[in-house]
């Protein structure tokens, strides 16, 4: 089975990188618990990538790259990290109660070795200023088991 046509097009939709905490990341989305992300801006502006906008759909990976949902982005905010707030913690779907302990999971994520290396930069850090892009999301489509062929990059 193969991707079906009108998704061919559309973009990933990544969730960290492939391995358990993607899993545990696209288990979230799947099951409606995941309605928001954070990812650093100086990603998007790194690959010169365009910020998500409201209506943007995009295909949803598992760890061995299949398509398993299709997402809509329904709101988009760039704040400091420093502001972000209880409601979108939550929403992360990770079963953070505040946002000092989903704090502490994404530095441990930002600070790792594998956006470290992705980044080029060992010493990679963020501090209460950085600029986060918090998107919140919906599944607008499931995708059949096994979604399709394996999405490539």
């Amino acid at each position: 089975m193969t991707q079906p046509q009108e998704h061919a097009e559309l973009p990933e939709f990544t969730l960290a990188f492939p391995g358990p905490l993607r899993d545990r990341l696209v288990a979230a989305v799947l099951s409606g618990a995941k309605t928001t992300t954070t990812s650093l801006l100086t990603e998007y502006e790194r690959g010169g990538e365009p910020l998500p906008s409201p209506g943007r759909r995009a295909v949803l990976p598992d760890s061995a790259g299949r398509p398993v949902a299709v997402i809509e982005v329904t709101g988009v905010r760039v704040v400091r990290l420093a502001e972000v707030d209880p409601v979108h913690a939550r929403a992360e779907g990770e079963g953070h109660t505040t946002v000092a302990a989903w704090r502490a999971d994404h530095e441990t994520f930002w600070h790792g070795p594998d956006l470290r290396k992705e980044f080029g930069d060992p010493d990679f850090t963020v501090d209460d200023d950085t600029l986060v892009v918090l998107e919140r999301f919906r599944v607008a489509e499931r995708l059949p088991e096994g979604g399709g062929a394996a999405l490539g990059g």
